[in-house]
This record gives structure tokens, sequence and C-alpha cells, in this order.
């Protein structure tokens, strides 16, 4: 056999190589003509065809404005409770971004700079546990950080723990802003989707009153689907903005519980086996407990 084929849908070279039915570049597949064929790119060999459709269909123009052209549908079939619902669900997702970037920005959950902090200062070593939270941006690493001034400058136990108090509240009270506006959406949400609904009902009876003896069950059919259509609104406006702010009053709350804790923990002594031994021999006897210095 003096000729060769190359199977005509795929070339021997691989990509850049002519075959029998074009020629395949970086740039995608073109004919014989040096036409491009339309709708097909540059993939990898190994890739699945039904995933290389999927990943057309997703940036497909056409695909994306039959999806405006049926949210449009929706909005109108909806009307103004339907606008009202899309407007909230903005406000709330707008929120609950500033509140994960708030959250990020000062390491909410990240308390192991302040436990190393604690733990340094009962050994006595005050100025390295200082330094240690001295740039942590956790406001419970930054409450003991006031709490260790306090007691290094012995200032009374009550007025460290009345300016702890005043600067956690201050902090928790702006981590706590927006919460109320998620809790307001969540509750108003389906009382909206409700309202449409029976705003939809009352006009498809209406419609049939209208119509008379010459009744159309799709009048009645087509007016139900359209007010239940605001009833699935709301609850899909209110169930995600439920959970997240559930989820966020749980970290502030989890955030107050860990500022109590190592702030208290500076006022009192580890009763552990190994940290006890521990600072009964490395902390000086300026800052060994009160009992301690007493001659306990």
């Amino acid at each position: 056999m003096d000729d060769e084929h190359v199977p005509p849908h795929r070339s021997a070279g691989g990509i850049g190589d002519v075959g029998e039915t074009g020629v395949t570049d970086a740039g995608g597949v073109t004919d014989t003509t040096g036409v491009p064929i339309d709708g097909i790119a540059d993939v990898p060999l190994d890739v699945d065809p039904a995933t290389e459709i999927a990943a057309w269909a997703l940036v497909d123009p056409a695909v994306l404005e039959a999806a405006a052209a049926r949210a449009v549908e929706l909005l109108r079939a909806g009307g103004p409770v339907v606008a009202i619902l899309v407007l909230l669900s903005v406000v709330g997702l707008t929120v609950v971004l500033v509140k994960l970037w708030q959250f990020r920005a000062v390491r909410i959950g990240r308390r192991r700079d302040a436990v190393m902090a604690l733990g340094l200062h009962r050994r006595g070593r005050t100025a390295e546990a200082l330094a240690t939270v001295a740039t942590a941006r956790n406001p419970a690493a930054q409450a003991l950080a006031r709490a260790i001034r306090g007691v290094v400058r012995g200032l009374p136990e009550a007025a460290v723990r009345e300016e702890v108090r005043r600067y956690g509240a201050e902090v928790l009270a702006s981590l706590r802003v927006g919460l109320r506006t998620l809790e307001i959406i969540s509750s108003l949400a389906p009382l909206l989707g409700l309202f449409g609904t029976v705003l939809g009902m009352i006009a498809a009876f209406q419609q049939l009153e209208a119509a008379g003896s010459q009744v159309d069950p799709a009048i009645l059919s087509g007016g139900i689907w359209t007010a239940l259509l605001t009833t699935a609104v709301g609850l899909a406006v209110a169930m995600p903005v439920v959970a997240v702010l559930s989820w966020l009053e749980g970290r502030v709350d989890r955030l107050a519980h860990e500022m109590d804790d190592v702030v208290t923990g500076v006022f009192t002594h580890d009763l552990s086996d190994t940290v006890g031994a521990e600072d009964d021999h490395a902390a000086p006897t300026r800052l060994r407990p009160v009992m301690a210095a007493a001659g306990e």
C-alpha cells in the first residue's frame, strides 16, 4: 500500500497537522477550505464530549439571552411584588458580602495569638505576650492586650475589666451592624410572597367572574401559578438569608465568649498540672498569684 491515510477525524501529527477534514491549529478547527467550523474550539483531547458541550452552553450568548428573557417574563408575571423581592435579595446579598469582608478583616475565629499570649503572660513573660498580640487584628487578642497592660500598670481589676468591657461592647456592636437588616429581610420576604399570592388569586377569580358562563379552566390555572410564583420567590429569598444570618450571629456570639474567656484568664491561673507546675517555677514573684504571695 503506497498511500497511508490519516483517520478523517484526527490528523496523525496532532494540532497543526493536515487531515482529510481540514487543519487543526491552536485557534480551533477549519475545514479543507480554511473556513473555521463554528462551535469547535481548542479543547484537550481527553475532555469528555458531554463536558465540552456543557461548557459551551454556559458561555453561549444565546443561552444567556434566553435565561434573561425568562427572568424578565417571570418578573412581569409576578408584578411589583416580585420586583420588591428581587430588590430585597440584592440588598441582602450586599450586606452578606460586606459582613464576610468585615469578619475576614478582623480575623474572626483566629484566637491562636490570644491563647499563646495568655500562656506567655501566665509564665511571667509579659513583654513577649504583648509583642505577640501587638499586631493581631483579632478582637479577642486586642482585648487581652488591654487587660495585660492594665495589670502591668497596677490598675485595679475592676477598672481593667470595665475598660475591656467597653472595648468589647464597641467591637461587638460594629460586627452586628447589618444583621438587623438581614433579619428584616428574612421575615419580610415570605410575607411579601404570601401577599402577592393573595393578590394573584383575587385577580384570577375576578377573571373567572368576568368570563361568566363561558369559564375557561386555563384562566384559573394560569392565575394560580402566577400567584404562587410570588410565594416561591419570597421563600427563595428568605431561606438563604436565614441560614447566613444564623451563621453570622453565631460567629459574633462565639467572639464575645472568646473575649470574655481570655480577659478572665489574665486575672486567674491555669490549675492544670503541667501549666501550674511550670508557672510555679518560671513566674517571677511579682507575677505569681496573690495567694501564693501571701504564703499559700
